[in-house]
């Protein structure tokens, strides 16, 4: 099999709050020969916000993005839920021949090669699912999980609309699962774990957000779940490092330790504790690892 390789698209997040998202994806990846390759030109996605105020300004950044990509002759993947459904959102636009060449007039103004649409969006899970197949995956488990209940959020901007995602997403998401089971772990069922945490709602009702992503993490933890994993730097941050003030909002204690499906991977592979960034969790998971003997 050819060595995969990637553009790598971590997303604003992860390069400043939730960087151990980043560290913990490129350990796995290198682990197991997956080349991911900056892209020192790429800009901010504009994830929602530039959509609704300039919809083709949103849509050329994003354009400009996918033609670095293609200058590199490879597929994007990215850590990032709303990353990839923005860049998804623009990716359907642009099959538009008309929207494209508009598009790519901008482009050429600004000196930036036409996007050609020779290239993809994939989520980094994806990419591990699909791609490389969990069978090589399993290969890399030097630390298996020994039944380690990991409750599974995938975040809904990964999963919705059908017409974008297809059947990587809808009601009954399997990605994370099949990590999760492949690296030794138990995946818990729950009915918030393909729902949304809440994170775009957090400035204008605080209130809702915590009570939405404090409810989904007590649910997962009544259904006897020891941590919780997430494939989107958002919902990471929703989820952890929030989880204190949600406790509040709902008047129940939680203290389920969260993290990125990339660190419990790196985990389950023997990468040391600080590069995936176990320190930076904001609930401890070394008394759940020391538990269930998994070395830490």
């Amino acid at each position: 099999m050819a060595k995969l390789q990637y553009a790598y698209y971590p997303g604003c997040a992860a390069k400043q709050i939730q960087k151990e998202a980043d560290w913990s994806a490129r350990a796995i990846c290198e682990k197991m020969d997956i080349e991911l390759n900056d892209m020192p030109k790429a800009s901010c996605c504009g994830a929602g916000n530039l959509q609704e105020h300039d919809p083709a300004a949103a849509l050329a950044i994003n354009a400009r993005i996918f033609s670095e990509a293609e200058e590199m002759g490879m597929d994007i993947v990215t850590i990032c839920n709303t990353c990839l459904q923005t860049f998804s959102f623009a990716w359907v636009r642009l099959q538009d021949e008309n929207i494209r060449s508009q598009i790519n007039e901008v482009l050429k103004k600004a000196g930036v090669k036409p996007f050609e649409n020779k290239m993809q969006v994939k989520h980094l899970i994806w990419a591990l699912v699909e791609e490389l197949g969990v069978d090589k995956i399993k290969e890399h488990v030097t630390n298996p999980l020994n039944g380690l209940k990991v409750a599974p959020f995938y975040g809904c901007h990964s999963m919705r609309p059908h017409e974008i995602f297809g059947s990587r997403g809808g009601e009954n998401p399997q990605y994370l699962d099949k990590l999760i089971t492949t690296i030794g772990g138990e995946s818990i069922n729950y009915n918030g774990k393909d729902k949304c945490c809440g994170f775009h709602t957090m400035l204008v009702n605080e209130k809702s957000f915590l009570k939405m992503s404090g409810g989904h993490s007590h649910e997962a933890k009544q259904k006897g779940a020891e941590v919780m994993v997430t494939p989107c730097t958002l919902c990471d941050m929703a989820m952890g490092a929030y989880q204190e003030k949600a406790e509040k909002a709902i008047g129940k204690k939680i203290n389920l330790p969260e993290m990125s499906i990339q660190q419990l991977m790196g985990t389950a592979m023997g990468i040391d504790s600080k590069t995936l960034g176990h320190s930076r969790l904001h609930q401890n998971i070394y008394p759940v690892l020391k538990q269930k003997g998994i070395s830490a």
